[in-house]
């Protein structure tokens, strides 16, 4: 198996683990009342599965993505002088505006 399909599912496994646990704390901790909405409800069950799975989702991304982002090589230099000066000096310029110059009287008549 290649080594990035072997490192998404073990990535997609944590992060579903991650969520599973999320779930439990929720429980635990009756956020919004849900142990109650879900221990008094006959599908209470269907719940919490669709919970841990759209979190599984989420966390197994997240997961993979923070993976592959801290993968990524460091371009900047070791050492040396960088350059200072990367945007040029900039200074004001004098732009002559023309045009009608009795537009408001023109407007007013």
């Amino acid at each position: 198996m290649p080594r990035l399909v072997r490192l998404y599912i073990q990535q997609t496994l944590i992060g579903f683990a991650v969520s599973g646990a999320f779930v439990v704390a929720l429980l635990w901790f009756n956020v919004a009342n849900l142990w109650h909405l879900i221990s008094t409800s006959d599908m209470g069950w269907i719940a919490v599965a669709m919970l841990w799975f759209a979190n599984g989702i989420v966390f197994a991304g997240v997961q993979f993505a923070m993976t592959i982002m801290r993968m990524a090589e460091d371009d900047t230099p070791a050492g040396g002088k960088r350059e200072q000066n990367l945007v040029p000096e900039m200074s004001p310029i004098s732009v002559p505006a023309e045009g009608p110059k009795n537009l408001l009287k023109r407007r007013i008549e």
